[in-house]
């Protein structure tokens, strides 16, 4: 028979503010404490989540994740310090949540969340809060959420715009109801490639955050049945009905899904198959063997296929600019006679305007691999990296 769960003295006088509302009291903060979350991520999203979360006393609080902290998440991912740079993300955002409240259980699962695993990590808690950056992983959450009937809090962020709701609880909708098919690969781009707003993942985590705090507490209006929307450059929030689909195969009437699938196949990313494939090298073309032809003088065409912005941050000597949105209507400035070589960031770009540029009868086409970041890392470190 389990102890019964009180609150010290010590944490009366911390919890103050909440127990002297009639809408928490003592007995919503037990509730808290008696509560199970799990964070699953602890960046931009994750990381106002687990300060908030830990500071209102949820009692236990599990984290997922297997990254590392590096400088450019320290913008937005404030639950992380510059000292942290090069730490796992999982110890850092627990030092951060220990010395706010030493009174909150901390769970680590520094592991990727994967079918395998999924179900066995999630089972042991109440409430599940999504804190994810991709798709995969987003519908992994939701299925699992579904088949364990646990609540998922959901939130995205990316540029200057937010997203929120409450999946898979009380018979509302779940994730696949809104979204019952992936967008196809590299058409929605990823925080690293469009930006976000440093501060927007702190509105739509605390959004999340207040969200997990109700339905534990069991008070208010919650998100179920509602995708509350948030335009920061606007600073409106305006919100859409959402239904249950009859018809969804995780949580509809006649559900086809009944265990959790390969989600990164279901997103389009044979993940395993693009691993075993051999990378055709004759198409791609190192930084360092840029700069070797560089300094050889030979004769051959750099272009930059980033955006004007990301090119005022950081170029390469040398290269001209064609956005890669811009190349099919450009070609007449390139020499299909030429070599070219294209890059933008980290490769991705670069190779869908190579296949533009072969598609219009260029040959002698080379994407430079790992983009301006590899040639940062391997040429030029005085080259910023973003």
């Amino acid at each position: 028979m389990s102890a019964e769960i009180t609150l010290s003295n010590d944490e009366i006088l911390r919890y103050s503010r909440h127990l002297i509302m009639p809408e928490v009291g003592m007995e919503g903060q037990l509730k808290l404490k008696k509560a199970s979350v799990l964070l699953v991520g602890t960046g931009g999203l994750g990381a106002p989540l687990g300060l908030y979360l830990t500071a209102a006393g949820i009692g236990r609080i599990g984290l997922v994740d297997f990254d590392v902290v590096d400088y450019t998440n320290l913008q937005r991912q404030v639950i992380h310090g510059t000292k942290d740079v090069g730490r796992p993300k999982i110890d850092s955002a627990i030092e951060s949540m220990k010395d706010i409240n030493p009174f909150v259980q901390l769970d680590r699962h520094e592991v990727a969340l994967t079918s395998d695993n999924a179900l066995e990590i999630i089972k042991d808690y109440d409430y599940v809060v999504d804190g994810t950056d991709n798709f995969p992983t987003r519908y992994l959450v939701n299925d699992a959420c579904v088949l364990l009937n646990k609540p998922n809090i959901y939130g995205s962020v990316f540029r200057f715009e937010g997203q929120s709701t409450v999946f898979a609880y009380e018979g509302g909708p779940c994730y696949r109801c809104l979204y019952p098919e992936p967008p196809p690969p590299g058409l929605v781009p990823s925080c690293a490639e469009g930006g976000v707003l440093g501060i927007l993942p702190g509105v739509i985590g605390l959004i999340q955050a207040t969200e997990t705090a109700k339905l534990i507490l069991g008070v208010g209006k919650s998100l179920v049945g509602r995708l509350l929307l948030y335009d920061a450059l606007e600073m409106k929030f305006r919100e859409l009905k959402l239904r249950k689909n009859p018809e969804c195969p995780v949580c509809g009437d006649h559900r086809t899904i009944t265990k959790l699938i390969d989600y990164q196949e279901f997103c389009g990313i044979p993940q395993h198959a693009a691993e075993a494939a051999p990378v055709n090298t004759a198409t791609e073309i190192e930084p360092k063997d840029v700069k070797a032809k560089q300094d050889r003088g030979d004769k051959f065409v750099l272009v930059d296929v980033r955006e004007p912005h990301e090119y005022q941050i950081a170029k390469i000597p040398g290269s001209i600019l064609i956005p890669v949105g811009d190349v099919a209507k450009r070609l007449g400035e390139l020499n299909p006679d030429d070599e070219i070589v294209m890059h933008c960031k980290m490769g991705g770009r670069s190779a869908k305007a190579c296949d533009v540029l072969r598609a219009n009868g260029f040959t002698k086409v080379l994407n430079m691999t790992g983009g301006i970041t590899k040639w940062s890392d391997t040429v030029d470190p005085t080259v910023p990296k973003y």
